[in-house]
């Protein structure tokens, strides 16, 4: 059965690498959806690895403004963890589950261009989609790719990519349906009930308020951007209830809806 929705782009972060029965249930609940004919990537990070096999190696995390900083003495490290580790966890998970998948990273098959964000914050890249021809023939073989958020610059240097910037990069290129799942149901008011839709000034007044803040500031500020950049709503969800997903591809919305 073929299904015309768009290609559901799922990023996940690093909580759900530390929850085997999260990723379980997550990745029962994609393979249902590929069998319906729905077409899925996972972006995947994977900072709590990250920072526990930087600690292994006697060394710090430093973080500038929500970015993690990668100097070039960790850069083997945190790609260890994220292309090498993070990756073949959620790889497993997906075996286990019957699906067929394909462990990638941006720098395969030139998805993406990548070059250095910013000296300061050391081997951190930044991405633009390049050219979809790659991901394009793994999902038409019905394949779930599993991509890390490591990438390569034309000068070979491998580079360390934020998460949510590299789904975003991916559900540019495959003009697919962003889902940003966390641990959170979604973004959540002053009295801890779901907000089903914001736009920019909600979002304004309520970061103003303070009911918006920290972690859940960051996310809602980057799907906001996604989702002025693409021109589409983007949706902000958690992996703890991954049976929601089936209503995205039945053209649902789910979590909180993030207008552009």
């Amino acid at each position: 059965m073929s299904n015309t929705n768009p290609v559901i782009v799922l990023k996940v972060g690093g909580a759900l690498l530390q929850s085997e029965p999260g990723m379980a249930e997550l990745m029962s609940v994609v393979a249902e959806m590929m069998q319906q004919g729905q077409k899925v990537i996972f972006v995947h990070g994977g900072g709590c690895l990250v920072d526990e096999q930087l600690a292994a190696n006697g060394k710090q995390t430093i973080k500038l403004e929500g970015l993690r900083v990668t100097p070039a003495d960790q850069i083997p490290i945190v790609v260890g963890a994220l292309a090498g580790t993070s990756n073949k966890i959620l790889q497993a998970a997906a075996i286990k589950a019957g699906i067929v998948s394909v462990g990638m990273s941006l720098a395969d098959g030139n998805i993406v261009n990548a070059k250095i964000k910013h000296e300061k914050l050391g081997l951190v890249g930044e991405v633009s989609p390049n050219d979809p021809s790659y991901l394009t023939y793994l999902l038409s073989q019905n394949w779930l790719p599993i991509c890390s958020s490591i990438a390569i610059s034309p000068a070979g240097d491998m580079l360390n990519v934020n998460a949510d910037q590299a789904a975003t990069a991916l559900a540019k290129l495959v003009a697919g349906q962003l889902v940003l799942l966390s641990d959170v149901p979604g973004v959540l008011d002053a009295k801890g009930e779901l907000i089903a839709q914001l736009d920019q000034q909600q979002i304004s007044s309520l970061v103003e308020q303070g009911v918006i803040e920290k972690g859940m500031k960051v996310k809602v500020e980057a799907a906001l951007e996604v989702a002025q950049w693409m021109g589409k709503a983007v949706q902000v969800a958690s992996w703890k209830q991954p049976q929601q997903l089936i209503a995205l591809t039945n053209g649902q919305s789910v979590g909180t809806q993030i207008q552009p």
